[in-house]
């Protein structure tokens, strides 16, 4: 595409600010128009349409806030609020693995932007309850074949010792009570199929606050938090050398080992061994809360 003269990126520029304006007096049809002419002049400039992506989520117009942020993302595949915005909306229409797998790109792209403002904790709240939704989502699909199958196997019981009754002269005790017996040890088995499915809540001090999971190889800072050790020297490698949560100075040879959390990790994996790949670090996904993102660019 031809380069947009200086005069129609000026005049795309001004677009976006009154769109802006409009967005702050939540006169959202006026800063969607604003912003679509913006994009008549420059459709190739990304923030353009992360802004009006961000116009429809007010209007709870997904579908659009869809398209736009993925034109976005072929613009600039790093923006944070498209990736954002983008896992938002498919979080709407129920594909949680899409949506998940655009949040936590939305979250490592967000750790390596302005500390001082990117939406980091926003991300962190909805990804964790997307994680909770795709969890109970599963769990809903998989209970629901688990009564259609306990209820065949019922009806599949019933009709064979219906059989065995029919070739006998008479109703044997022994037979019936061999079927009260045989849908007593049916029921045992569904009962732990459902309840092996179920989460085990792990506590939150075992679980690294930008991960999201449960710790592996805990290191301690001089500030007293503790962090998943690969993904803070990755934070202190691509970020900068300070503590995520204190902002502090922090360098890798300051992270000593926390001994004491490895163990506590180990005693709990240790118990629930036989669920160990069942754990989630939210028992109970927190309320969604909204805060930077809503700020236009």
């Amino acid at each position: 595409m031809a380069p947009v003269p200086a005069s129609v990126a000026r005049q795309a520029e001004l677009l976006k600010q009154d769109g802006n304006n409009y967005f702050k007096k939540e006169r959202l049809g006026a800063a969607i128009d604003a912003y679509t002419e913006a994009i008549t002049l420059c459709p190739n400039v990304a923030v353009y349409w992360t802004n009006r992506a961000l116009c429809y989520r007010k209007r709870n117009e997904w579908n659009k806030v869809e398209e736009d942020c993925k034109r976005a993302l072929q613009l600039d595949s790093h923006s944070v609020k498209a990736h954002y915005m983008l896992g938002l909306a498919l979080l709407e229409r129920q594909d949680f693995a899409g949506g998940i797998k655009e949040l936590e790109k939305a979250l490592e792209l967000g750790r390596g932007a302005n500390p001082a403002s990117y939406m980091v904790e926003e991300i962190w709240q909805i990804l964790a309850k997307a994680k909770y939704m795709e969890w109970e989502d599963s769990s809903s699909k998989w209970a629901s074949r688990l009564q259609k199958l306990k209820e065949a196997c019922e009806r599949a019981l019933v009709r064979y010792y219906a059989i065995e009754d029919s070739q006998a002269e008479k109703i044997s005790e022994e037979i019936a009570n061999e079927h009260l017996q045989q849908l007593g040890h049916l029921e045992e088995v569904f009962n732990k199929a459902a309840h092996a499915d179920q989460p085990t809540e792990v506590p939150d001090f075992l679980c690294c606050k930008i991960t999201l999971d449960i710790f592996r190889d805990p290191v301690i800072t001089p500030s007293g938090i503790t962090y998943e050790r690969a993904v803070l020297l990755d934070h202190l490698q691509k970020v900068g050398k300070f503590d995520p949560v204190t902002r502090e100075p922090l360098y890798p040879h300051q992270l000593a080992p926390n001994l004491a959390i490895k163990e506590a990790v180990q005693a709990f994996l240790d118990e629930h061994e036989s669920r160990s790949d069942r754990v989630l670090c939210e028992s109970h996904p927190p309320e969604t809360v909204f805060m930077h993102s809503d700020q236009q660019n």
